[in-house]
C-alpha cells in the first residue's frame, strides 16, 4: 500500500487504475483536497501542477468559494454548499505586508492575486504562495478597477507609485502567466470599479487626475478593440469617494447591480435609458455605513451577496446574506457569520474563485 500511495504515480487509490483515481477524486470537494494530498504524494502532485482543476473543468465540475480579506496578512474563504469556512495559509511575512494600508487581491481561475501598494507582491493558488508573479505588470499600479472571467484578469486605470492617475488597461492569462497591454482608456481614473458584463469590460466611477470625482464609466469592446465613455453612469447612485474605498457593483445574468451607501439600497443599472433602478433595501442588521467601508458586494452564479458588518467598527462581526433577483424588492437571509472578527476599519475585500 505504501508503494501504491507514494509510488511513481501510477495508482492514485489503491488497485483502481490511476484515470479512474482521477475521477473519483474530481467528485471531492476542494476542501478535502489538502487531507487526501497528504495521504498520496502523487495527488498532491496532482493538485500543485493545477492538473486536477483541468480535469474538474472538462468534467463540468465547479465550486464557487467566496474569498475574504480578514487582516493584511491572511484570507479565509468559505463554501456555501457545504457552509464551511476554511483558511487560507497565511501570507508570508514581509515588511512590505505588515501593517500595509493599500492591499487588493483578485480572484482569477485557480489563484488569488494580491497587490500591496503597487508591487504584486504574492499569487496564491493550488495551497501555496508564490512571492511574486513570474512577470511584472508593465505599468503597475494600486487602487485599479478589475475583474475577472476564466483564467484572464482585467486591470485598469490606478495611481502608479508615484501617485499619477492612470488611464493604461492590462490584461493577465494565468496559464501563460503572463501580461499584456490594452488599448488605454479616454478617461484616466484611480479608486474606481470593474465588472465584466455583455462580453465587455467595464471600468466605472473613482477618482480623475485632479481627483475630481468622475460620474462616468466606460466599457472596451474586445472585437473593436476601443473603449467607449458612458457619461453619467453612476448618476442616481450615492456614492461617496472617501478612504479610497470605490463603488461597489456586481453582475447577474448580465444585469449590472450596485449599493447606495447613502440610501442603503440596492439598485440595478437600467442599461438602455442610463439609469439607476431602486430595488430595496439591504439588510437591516449590516450596519450603515455613508462611504462603503466595511461593505462587500459580490455575485456568486445568480446570487447577489452582500457582506456586511453589525455593531460598530470597534468589534465588528461579519454577516453573509444572500439573494437571487426576481423581480420583487430583495429579501435578505444569513446564510454565514464568519467566527472570526475582522481588523478595526478594514474595508471589505471579497472575491469569488470558482474552480
Amino acid at each position: 500500500m505504501q508503494e501504491e500511495q507514494h509510488g511513481d504515480g501510477c495508482n492514485l487509490i489503491g488497485a483502481i487504475d490511476r484515470e479512474l483515481s482521477i475521477k473519483c477524486l474530481v467528485r471531492l470537494s476542494r476542501s478535502e483536497y489538502g487531507t487526501v494530498a497528504s495521504l498520496s504524494r502523487d495527488f498532491w502532485s496532482l493538485v500543485r501542477s493545477g492538473e486536477i482543476y483541468r480535469v474538474r473543468r472538462l468534467a463540468g465540475v465547479v465550486e464557487h468559494w467566496i474569498y475574504l480579506d480578514i487582516n493584511l496578512e491572511s484570507w479565509t474563504a468559505y463554501d456555501p454548499d457545504r457552509e464551511r469556512w476554511i483558511q487560507v495559509p497565511k501570507m508570508p511575512k514581509d515588511e512590505l505586508l505588515s501593517g500595509h494600508p493599500q492591499k487588493e487581491s483578485l480572484a482569477v481561475g485557480t489563484n488569488l492575486l494580491v497587490f500591496v501598494d503597487d508591487v504584486q507582491r504574492s499569487l496564491f493558488g493550488l495551497f501555496r504562495y508564490t512571492p511574486s508573479f513570474p512577470k511584472s505588470m508593465q505599468f503597475p499600479r494600486i487602487l485599479f478597477g478589475s475583474a475577472s472571467v476564466g483564467h484572464k484578469a482585467y486591470l485598469a486605470g490606478g495611481r502608479d507609485h508615484y501617485g499619477r492617475v492612470l488611464s493604461s488597461a492590462e490584461i493577465y492569462d494565468c496559464e501563460k502567466k503572463d501580461w499584456a497591454l490594452l488599448p488605454s482608456m479616454n478617461r484616466a481614473r484611480a479608486e474606481c470599479s470593474g465588472v465584466f458584463m455583455d462580453g465587455k469590460l467595464y471600468v466605472i466611477g473613482g477618482r480623475g487626475s485632479k481627483r475630481e470625482p468622475l460620474a462616468c464609466g466606460e466599457d472596451y469592446d474586445f472585437k473593436q478593440g476601443s473603449w467607449r465613455v458612458i457619461e453619467n453612469m453612476t448618476r442616481g447612485l450615492n456614492i461617496r469617494m472617501s478612504n479610497h474605498v470605490p463603488p461597489r457593483f456586481a453582475v447577474v445574468n448580465n444585469e449590472l447591480y450596485g449599493v447606495d451607501y447613502i440610501e442603503t439600497n440596492v439598485k440595478k443599472y437600467d442599461k438602455q435609458n442610463n439609469r439607476w433602478i431602486t430595488l430595496g433595501r439591504w439588510p437591516e442588521s449590516i450596519a450603515s455605513t455613508k462611504n462603503g467601508r466595511g461593505i462587500g458586494f459580490i455575485a456568486l452564479e445568480r446570487q447577489l451577496i452582500i457582506i456586511g458588518h453589525q455593531g460598530t467598527l470597534n468589534m465588528p462581526k461579519f454577516e453573509l446574506y444572500p439573494w437571487v433577483p426576481d423581480g420583487r424588492p430583495p429579501v435578505w437571509n444569513l446564510i454565514a457569520r464568519p467566527h472570526f472578527r475582522m481588523l478595526r476599519n478594514l474595508h471589505c475585500d471579497a472575491a469569488v474563485m470558482s474552480c
